[in-house]
């Protein structure tokens, strides 16, 4: 997959970027920073591992060649060499610099094509996501560029051409520009009803675009297995979500714990504990007591 189309893909729904951004959140306040990993460099690992289904962590050495830190490596800019533990860094695919050998880890979501390196799992649902702001962008051009119709003014009586070269100015200036713009037709021997308005583009486009988000926003959170109620998303008229609190463990345990146990191999890499996290029980804020 090309990473740097995954990284202009990351927010191009609010529903795809929120979502990870959900996991990652959620997997930090959970986290235990130690000395060797501090909060900041695993929140980068967790959003380079979920947007692109890679991770690298290097691992940096002290005189003695015990563990000293860990490091975060952009998994946008770094690669696999042959060599199975030779990694290569690669800024704008240029001027290649290897790591140290052995010094890097990499997290990979597996895909069914090659085990070189891990792909996204959202990957099913990315083509809705672009089509989400495909849809969003279509709609606001389409009133930035100021060529739809708002209404016509049809005039039948005796006018002169004075006051119809009035009426015509003061419609272009009521307006200002990327705004609808207003039409006057003037017919002197016209009949009623001679001039119809069929509104098909604007009533469509407003049916087409609101189907579009509503299909996509399924789709994309569909891909992420995130509750609605906790993306902040407002439940339709008559319906509810159920309570955030429920819908929050039964998340943390089929997305947060699994994720969790991820970077829990970074511990055996290393050969010590580096990285631990607590329960979702044991985030629980503590309430004060009655006296």
């Amino acid at each position: 997959m090309p990473l740097d189309g995954l990284a202009r893909a990351f927010r191009v729904s609010p529903h795809h970027s929120s979502a990870i951004f959900l996991k990652r959140n959620l997997l930090l306040g959970s986290f235990i920073p130690s000395a060797e990993v501090s909060r900041a460099t695993l929140g980068k690992l967790v959003q380079d591992y979920l947007v692109f289904g890679n991770a690298y962590a290097e691992l940096r050495r002290n005189r003695l060649m015990e563990p000293l830190r860990i490091e975060h490596a952009m998994a946008r800019h770094t690669r696999r060499g042959i060599d199975q533990d030779v990694f290569w860094w690669v800024p704008g695919n240029v001027d290649a610099t290897p790591f140290a050998t052995a010094t890097v880890l990499q997290l990979a979501q597996p895909d069914l094509n090659q085990e070189i390196y891990g792909v996204p799992e959202y990957l099913s649902a990315l083509q809705s996501a672009l089509l989400n702001e495909a849809a969003t962008l279509f709609r606001r051009r389409y009133y930035l560029n100021g060529s739809h119709a708002g209404y016509i003014l049809y005039a039948t009586g005796d006018i002169d051409d004075t006051d119809t070269g009035k009426i015509r100015e003061a419609l272009r200036q009521s307006k200002g520009p990327g705004n609808f713009r207003n039409l006057f037709v003037h017919a002197p021997n016209g009949k009623e009803g001679s001039l119809k308005i069929i509104p098909v583009t604007e009533a469509g486009a407003k049916d087409e675009f609101l189907g579009i988000k509503n299909a996509t926003q399924a789709d994309v959170m569909a891909a992420h297995r995130v509750p609605p109620q906790l993306l902040g998303i407002v439940p339709a008229q008559g319906s509810a979500f159920g309570s955030p609190t429920d819908a929050t463990a039964m998340f943390w345990t089929l997305e947060i714990v699994p994720l969790q146990s991820v970077f829990l191999e970074i511990n055996a890499w290393v050969g010590r504990d580096v990285i631990a996290f607590r329960s979702l029980e044991e985030m629980q804020p503590v309430k004060a007591q009655a006296a």
